[in-house]
């Protein structure tokens, strides 16, 4: 079972925590029902990552054996037949819409978001990975949609000023990702790599970092946000440096960009976080 998890990379859920992020934010995380519903939510856009993931292996499977790392996956090494990979992520693919169909009301709006994240990817594992720029806005949308999904089943609105969060740290983070394989790989695996240069990313990755902060410093001093939550939130801007100061440091060693990775492979990062996690729910909850 052990390489199937691997095939379905169970570690990149994290990212689908951004479907609580308006519950957390919206200081509902206790209602059973809503919480429920984001659980639901978490388990759907999981199902359906690892669907994208599986057939992103299968069609990139030549290029995964030449390369130094990603000649271990599951499907490149021989571990799991192609055959047996495409059984997976049909079979993931309809236990999420069984999932989306019993737990969550039809509606239309959820239903797109859900179906453009799947055409997007598809679109991004056909070919749109090769097209500047584009590949970038397809990882952002990633992000976007998962916070936008969190929104529609709980139907907690979120602040702008988070939104505009998400999509600024998200586009930090992607840059940040193709500025590192840059260094590493040398666009000898990845075909978009060549329409790029080192300073192009870096300058634009803190560029969009700076914003980010920018964005949550005015989310934490928002009147909005203050009449609902005290200004106890503008204690967290500072820890949010620290983690972003540790992530560059990170980032700017021998590190792959990928974000998980990034966060999985320092303990200190991971702690900070816990911290800023227990500061938020102390002033919120």
């Amino acid at each position: 079972m052990k390489k199937y998890f691997k095939l379905m990379r169970i570690h990149h859920y994290l990212k689908n925590g951004l479907i609580f992020l308006p519950l957390v934010f919206g200081g509902l995380l206790f209602d059973i029902e809503l919480l429920t519903k984001a659980v639901l939510g978490f388990i759907v856009f999981s199902f359906l990552a690892s669907t994208i993931y599986i057939i992103n292996d299968i069609f990139d499977v030549e290029k995964d054996r030449q390369h130094s790392t990603k000649c271990n996956r599951p499907i490149a090494s021989g571990a799991v037949s192609i055959k047996k990979a495409w059984i997976l992520a049909g079979g993931l693919l309809i236990v999420s819409g069984i999932i989306t169909y019993f737990s969550f009301p039809f509606s239309i709006y959820t239903y797109m978001l859900l179906v453009g994240y799947v055409i997007l990817n598809f679109a991004y594992s056909m070919g749109l990975k090769n097209v500047p720029l584009v590949d970038i806005i397809i990882l952002v949308s990633g992000y976007l949609i998962r916070v936008l999904f969190g929104s529609a089943i709980t139907g907690i609105a979120v602040s702008s000023w988070l939104y505009l969060l998400v999509i600024t740290i998200s586009f930090y983070l992607g840059l940040g990702k193709r500025r590192n394989e840059i260094v590493k790989q040398n666009g000898e695996t990845r075909k978009v790599l060549k329409y790029y240069n080192y300073n192009f990313l870096d300058k634009n990755m803190y560029m969009f970092l700076t914003l980010a902060i920018v964005f949550y410093s005015l989310w934490a001093l928002d009147v909005v946000t203050i009449a609902k939550f005290s200004a106890g939130l503008l204690w967290t801007i500072p820890v949010v440096m620290l983690i972003v100061m540790k992530y560059n440091l990170q980032l700017e060693g021998n590190s792959s960009g990928d974000p998980i990775e990034v966060l999985l492979g320092d303990k200190i990062l991971m702690a900070l976080v816990a911290l800023y996690i227990a500061i938020v729910y102390f002033i919120i909850y």
